[in-house]
């Protein structure tokens, strides 16, 4: 676009790449700086190129380097180190709609590069709940910069959480655009399964990393006013009789391999109570529900179903569960190929809602593999999670862990989406918006990875649809919590 000017910045983390890249970005007209950066020291030098020493892209060091070096109208920023393959008219185009859209940020979908290979990677849209500090905006952004003078938080000293906090700065005064077209490529710098890195944010070696990044996220949820204070009510236990004092909730579909397993880590519990477990079977058709009819037979307290509709998601499984005539006071989770960690499990459950008067309780697990080898990184155990401020970051997070207790006239009234992903997220920001959730922090439960698990390995389509559906989840619930803002201002007011 006629007069609109830009300043790269690329990372010089392999020489190979960085002259690459350099040579392709003086290719363009628009492009007037160029500049490297590194963590280490470099003595080589780059012909109309300035390269520069920053300890941490991530940091609010690189945020105040950044805007020093831009006179431009935009920065067209790469984080990753990648190869980068783009072309002039490519670029032109996202200028255009960064002038056209005023967006703050313009990112597009690529190809990903993998030896002779080119693989589409579509990304999703940005949208009011997309808080995540991993939203995948790819490796090529183009930022304004009057978006980003505007949005630099001088205050704040990041470590980590520099770029995460611009990003969320920038995103409450200007667009965040996706150009829905293959604009570049690059080559692939994370290659790991789906499987294999959701859990990097529950890393204890990436600690100190959240702890900034939570705090980010806080001060954002405040500027939109969607922060919550602390909960400090307490939930009245015994308003109802029941039954039982505690269901084992389990959903299943053709899973004959781990159903029976599963169920007797259940049966094996050890209780000062009664309780019973509810199978809702939806509808197998490898065995299943074969094996669990012929073992209900000689197992008073199995309760197995099998729904009229067949349209029902893990949500939809567990409303049948939750609201069938025999379920007990608290309503207890335990997937159909995982196991209880011993057979201590729900006594301590149903303790820890006495003792915290909660309407929820989130536990910790142990990772293993199908037969019950520990794999990394071993013990999940959500400890990003405070009492005093785990309801605000857990809009940050992908998860809250496992195993989920409930109280059943609570989650009774709110109920599960009838999807089966995101389904147990969705229910515990809605639960913590209003009341207290409780924490076990010792593993008490085995989740298994294996190749039948529906997230080991998924297609880039398919998660992106997962990110998609929690991120619209977080978006419903920051407006839920503003509007209940609002609420309590008006009732402070008068």
């Amino acid at each position: 676009m006629p007069g609109k000017t830009i300043t790269a910045f690329f990372p010089l983390l392999y020489e190979k790449v960085a002259v690459e890249n350099v040579n392709m970005l003086r290719k363009f007209k628009a492009v007037q700086k160029i500049n490297l950066f590194s963590a280490a020291s470099c003595d080589k030098e780059f012909s109309n190129c300035t390269v520069t020493q920053v300890s941490s892209s991530l940091s609010s060091e690189f945020i105040n380097y950044i805007v020093q070096f831009t006179e431009d109208d935009f920065l067209l920023l790469e984080l990753k180190g990648a190869l980068i393959d783009l072309n002039e008219l490519d670029l032109d185009s996202q200028l255009k709609v960064a002038e056209s859209s005023g967006a703050g940020i313009i990112y597009s979908d690529f190809y990903e590069l993998s030896d002779d290979n080119k693989t589409p990677h579509p990304l999703i849209d940005f949208q009011p709940g997309s808080i995540r500090d991993d939203f995948d905006f790819g490796p090529l952004i183009l930022l304004s910069r009057k978006a980003l003078v505007a949005s630099i938080d001088e205050a704040s000293n990041y470590k980590y959480a520099g770029i995460y906090n611009l990003m969320l700065n920038i995103s409450r005064n200007f667009p965040i655009v996706r150009t829905p077209e293959y604009l570049y490529s690059s080559t692939i710098t994370d290659t790991r399964k789906s499987g294999d890195n959701q859990f990097d944010y529950v890393d204890p070696q990436n600690r100190d990393m959240q702890i900034e990044m939570e705090k980010a996220v806080t001060l954002h949820l405040k500027n939109i006013e969607a922060h919550l204070e602390p909960i400090t009510g307490t939930v009245d236990l015994i308003t109802e009789s029941f039954e039982n004092e505690a269901s084992v909730i389990i959903p299943v579909k053709d899973r004959s391999k781990t159903i029976i397993e599963a169920v007797e880590s259940a049966l094996m519990q050890e209780t000062d109570f009664a309780f019973n477990i509810i199978i809702i079977d939806n509808h197998s058709t490898d065995g299943t529900t074969e094996r669990l009819s012929e073992f209900a037979k000689t197992k008073n307290n199995l309760v197995h179903i099998i729904p009229n509709r067949k349209d029902l998601g893990i949500g939809g499984c567990w409303n049948e569960g939750i609201t069938h005539s025999q379920c007990g006071r608290f309503a207890i989770q335990l997937d159909s190929d995982d196991l209880y960690i011993n057979n201590t499990v729900l006594q301590k459950i149903v303790n820890k809602f006495y003792e915290e008067k909660c309407a929820m309780i989130i536990g910790s697990y142990k990772l293993t593999d199908y037969n019950m080898r520990e794999i990394p990184p071993g013990i999940i155990d959500h400890k990003e999670w405070t009492d005093k401020n785990g309801h605000n970051n857990a809009l940050r997070v992908n998860g809250l862990g496992a195993p989920r207790a409930f109280y059943t006239p609570i989650i009774r009234k709110i109920k599960f989406p009838n999807v089966s992903y995101g389904e147990d997220y969705a229910i515990a920001l809605a639960i913590s918006r209003e009341y207290k959730i409780g924490r076990i922090y010792e593993p008490i439960y085995l989740c298994r990875r294996w190749e039948g698990n529906t997230d080991a390995d998924l297609s880039i389509e398919r998660q992106n649809e997962n990110n998609y559906y929690k991120d619209s989840i977080r978006t419903k619930e920051i407006i839920a919590r503003q509007e209940l803002n609002k609420l309590r201002g008006r009732i402070e007011n008068n």
